[in-house]
């Protein structure tokens, strides 16, 4: 009967414990995207931010956020043209990228708040890891989105998808 009880409990605690949520997901501010891909849409506008004039593919990547503190990590992968006459290229940002987060995007009160810029590779590899260049004070990790844009003109080239409050 004591072995019993004492695998109740274990099973207990263990859904218990999965079925709270986690604290690095949103408790502390954090707000994760596993996965960064390529516009579709080309002229799409977020956040009164408008797209690239040509879809862009991307391998990959992933991107954080803490808007506590205002740190930053993304990766993006292999983000090239997807259309007209440089399709396969990466000389859709010869400038470098930046990453951006538009907090109440659509909204009145929208703030966009960007990253320095860093190299995009000649591969479309880049990555950050620091801070953004104001503060996050009054984003919700519940009304957010994560852009990659092209420091040069300002359009935005990629996305976080998939995105884990």
């Amino acid at each position: 009967m004591k072995n019993t009880l004492g695998t109740a409990a274990i099973g207990a605690s263990l859904l218990a414990a999965i079925a709270a949520p986690s604290a690095a997901f949103g408790g502390d501010g954090d707000v994760r995207w596993r996965k960064i891909v390529g516009i579709l849409d080309a002229n799409n506008v977020v956040g009164g931010i408008l797209g690239s004039s040509q879809p862009r593919s991307a391998l990959g990547g992933e991107a954080r956020i803490n808007l506590n503190d205002g740190t930053v990590e993304f990766e993006v992968r292999g983000l090239v043209q997807a259309g007209g006459n440089q399709v396969g290229t990466t000389l859709i940002a010869p400038l470098g990228i930046k990453g951006t987060i538009i907090c109440r995007p659509g909204q009145s009160n929208e703030s966009v708040i960007d990253t320095p810029v860093v190299p995009l590779s000649p591969r479309g590899d880049a990555q950050f890891d620091g801070s953004f260049t104001s503060s996050t004070a009054g984003c919700s990790t519940t009304d957010i989105a994560f852009l990659i844009r092209n420091a040069l003109g300002g359009s935005w080239i990629a996305n976080g998808a998939i995105r884990v409050p």
